[in-house]
């Protein structure tokens, strides 16, 4: 069986094959755009008796796509199958206002009418009016014009009567044609232009000067027109949207084309403009056929211009196109209630409703509403009774009764009763809790505030009550003396300790407590600059249990341990944040710039305070890492090839668990460190110089500065003490320095450049001498360590 199913598949083509693909997609997928035109592919290929099927399956997903209704009616249209021709028609025309598809409808009816006579004619005549009255005001309807045109031509006349009415009928048509933007504008003038002349040169003369003024409106709208038009993908299936790039490109397009078209920059009569305007808006939903806010849109223009007939078809229209649209049954709904029309509005929200039992807590809320204003106080009251059966029935729905009782109906007793039936079933919801509160605080019953605080801490789990206990705390600040007030904020630190929610538990009490007690909506008892500093602190207590990682590449073994209990940052720096992830730090290794470029294995060893890394190729260290001292050897050996200010910039630099350092905690220790200037004036070999450059003891990385803490842990003397003795030094250093800063342009690195700043401003502090010092800078450094 499996030799003649291999078999099977190796004798099928590779076109049935893609086809069977394309099935299992649309099976899956059914608005799949590339699957959807394999398929319709596949129909061309076969008889119209099996490839009906296909073509219906096309439509049914996609039915404002006018290029496979045309397909679908050419299909037909080869054997000569009128009736299902004039039912596809009747489906599609009205829907698809593209022209291809009306040029095949023209088409066919000329084939119906050609041997019926006048009859056939006039049959064929009302068919071209009828076309162009629906799309007559495209851009692309040249064509359509001048085959009208032509086809009045051909028309017999038999007495000079028929004669006169048929040229009369033609120059109707070129004026129509001759003030509508399309890309055969021009032709169509240069045509009617002929046209008068050959009738008559007298009354050419006067006709053609009364309409040239409307033809140059009519081109120069086009150019403009055109432009719109041009960024529209009129190939484009009619897709949910998923967000995608060229989704939002063409929603975009079509705004601003409609935008256009309301505007009417070619200042036409309204009806003209109305009917140029509908034409866009249905054009429009043959590709944006699942977006609600453009069935709204165009229903809230028909509204506006007073067509509230049309804008209900079209509501009616996009809920057959998005039946499970709510918002849209919302809008629908409103409209007919603002015209008055309380029945059909009611429907709305009863197709909304359902059943009862799938009906979602929101329906059942506007009905409720919605019967209040219509129907009275007594009709809301019997439905809520029922909706509150329902098995979708949220809380939601018996506060929004309990407050219209209260608001409107002026009832605060059957609002009362309403929250107290509510909170037999919803006491376990902290929202209804806090609703139900602010409830009582309308009515200053503080007793049965406490109370139901009292209650429902009783029978919240404590992860859930953490709003309750702030919004109870924020009740007795106001409204509580100073006991009630205190011993509620305990109760609640005491109650929310256990579950990591508030991490101020730590200390007995805070100053953030103090400021919440004394502040009032937005007046607070200190400034804003105390208010970050606050909160800062209040983040560090949180988290100051939390065991984080300790990064290790920088700052060497148990330096961070060291020096974050004393400096802040580091404390925020150390904490290991939820909502990052980290790299795989046991696959981390310490850089050695002594390895070379070959890799090895590494063998299966472990260094002393660095994760075990097994089977990892890397490249071969120059020299073994000594055995309990490796990870301070390593720092060592890559301390000494730095130059002095990265080695102090490097030790400074604090422990980073993350994606990148804190920027703040950077920039204030580049602007605080005593960072030795670097003597660019003496050019020599980089690599002795860098050879030469005394490194740190890093046996001292994890000390700390007597000065200030020092996350790094690298201890600096300050920049006084190194240039106590040697002022003279220090003097011909600084004019070097301002030769050479004189001699080159200002760099435009910020950074260099304060560093640049506080370093002549401190040696020209110290030797006495300014002058020149800082002179190419604007501004002195702020926040200096001297």
């Amino acid at each position: 069986m499996a030799d003649e199913r291999g078999i099977k598949v190796e004798n099928q083509s590779g076109s049935e094959t893609k086809e069977k693909k394309a099935r299992d997609v649309l099976l899956v997928d059914k608005y799949n755009v590339e699957a959807s035109e394999i398929l319709a592919s596949e129909a061309l290929g076969l008889p119209i008796t099996e490839a009906v099927q296909l073509y219906e399956q096309l439509l049914s997903t996609f039915p404002t796509a006018a290029k496979y209704w045309k397909q679908y009616v050419e299909a037909h249209m080869i054997v000569n199958n009128d009736d299902a021709i004039k039912q596809i028609f009747s489906r599609c025309l009205f829907d698809c206002r593209q022209i291809a598809l009306w040029r095949c409808y023209i088409r066919f009816i000329r084939k119906v009418n050609d041997k019926k006579g006048a009859e056939g004619q006039e049959e064929t005549k009302k068919a071209f009016e009828f076309m162009l009255n629906y799309v007559g005001s495209d851009i692309a309807s040249g064509p359509v014009w001048m085959e009208y045109i032509t086809f009045l031509k051909s028309l017999p006349a038999t007495n000079p009567q028929e004669e006169s009415h048929r040229m009369t009928t033609i120059r109707k048509v070129y004026q129509k044609a001759i003030i509508t933007p399309t890309h055969h504008v021009e032709q169509l003038w240069k045509d009617y232009e002929n046209f008068e002349n050959t009738v008559s040169r007298a009354l050419a003369k006067g006709l053609v000067s009364e309409y040239q003024p409307k033809y140059n409106s009519a081109r120069a709208v086009y150019r403009e027109r055109k432009k719109y038009v041009d960024d529209i993908d009129w190939n484009m299936l009619a897709v949910p949207p998923s967000g995608s790039y060229k989704e939002e490109q063409q929603c975009m397009a079509w705004k601003r084309f409609l935008a256009f078209e309301k505007g009417n920059p070619q200042r036409i009569d309204s009806v003209s403009s109305n009917s140029r305007i509908t034409l866009t808006y249905e054009q429009c939903l043959m590709y944006l056929y699942h977006y609600p806010d453009i069935w709204f849109d165009y229903a809230t223009w028909h509204a506006k211009n007073g067509s509230i007939d049309l804008a209900i078809k079209v509501y009616q229209k996009a809920l057959k196109a998005l039946p499970d649209s709510e918002v849209l049954r919302y809008a629908y709904a409103e409209l007919e209630e603002s015209r008055g029309a309380i029945q059909p509005a009611k429907k709305v929200y009863e197709s909304l409703l359902g059943d009862g039992v799938n009906a979602s807590a929101l329906a059942h809320i506007q009905f409720i509403r919605f019967l209040r204003r219509t129907e009275g106080v007594e009709a809301a009251r019997k439905y809520f009774l029922d909706a509150r059966k329902s098995p979708n029935c949220t809380y939601h729905v018996f506060v929004a009764y309990a407050m219209m009782a209260f608001c409107l109906d002026k009832d605060p007793k059957v609002a009362h009763n309403v929250f107290e039936a509510g909170l037999k079933r919803f006491m376990h919801e902290p929202g209804y809790i806090l609703e139900y509160a602010d409830f009582l605080c309308r009515l200053n019953d503080d007793r049965n505030i406490r109370a139901l605080f009292e209650r429902a801490l009783n029978s919240l789990p404590p992860e859930e009550s953490v709003e309750v206990w702030k919004r109870f705390t924020q009740f007795e600040q106001t409204y509580g003396d100073l006991a009630s007030m205190l011993k509620v904020e305990q109760r609640r630190k005491e109650a929310l300790s256990r579950t990591g929610e508030d991490g101020s538990s730590a200390f007995e009490s805070s100053l953030h407590d103090v400021v919440s007690r004394y502040s009032f909506m937005d007046l607070w008892p200190c400034s804003s600059k105390d208010l970050d500093y606050l909160a800062r602190q209040e983040w560090l207590v949180k988290n100051i249990n939390k065991k984080a990682e300790k990064s290790i590449l920088l700052n060497g073994v148990g330096s961070l341990e060291k020096g974050s209990a004393g400096h802040p940052n580091n404390a925020k720096t150390s904490t290991t944040s939820a909502k990052v992830i980290y790299p795989d730090t046991s696959r981390m290794i310490i850089y050695d710039p002594r390895q070379k470029q070959g890799a090895a294995l590494l063998p299966n060893t472990t260094v002393p305070g660095l994760p075990a890394a097994s089977n990892s190729v890397i490249p071969a260290p120059a020299a073994p890492l000594a055995g309990g001292t490796g990870t301070t050897k390593a720092l060592n050996d890559i301390l000494k090839v730095l130059p002095p200010a990265l080695v102090a910039f490097v030790t400074h630099l604090p422990s980073v668990d993350g994606p990148s350092p804190d920027v703040d905690i950077v920039l204030s220790i580049l602007l605080q460190s005593n960072v030795a200037p670097v003597q660019t004036a003496k050019l020599g070999n980089p690599h002795q110089q860098m050879s030469s450059a005394p490194a740190p003891n890093t046996s001292d990385l994890s000390g700390a500065n007597k000065s200030r803490p020092n996350p790094g842990g690298a201890p600096f003397k300050s920049t006084r003490e190194g240039h106590s003795g040697g002022k003279r030094k220090d003097m011909d250093r600084q004019q070097e320095d301002e030769t050479l800063t004189q001699s080159r342009p200002l760099p435009r690195d910020l950074f260099k450049i304060r560093q640049m700043q506080k370093a002549r401003g401190v040696t020209s502090s110290q030797t006495g001498s300014a002058s020149g010092g800082g002179s190419a800078f604007s501004g002195e450094l702020s926040g200096s360590t001297e």
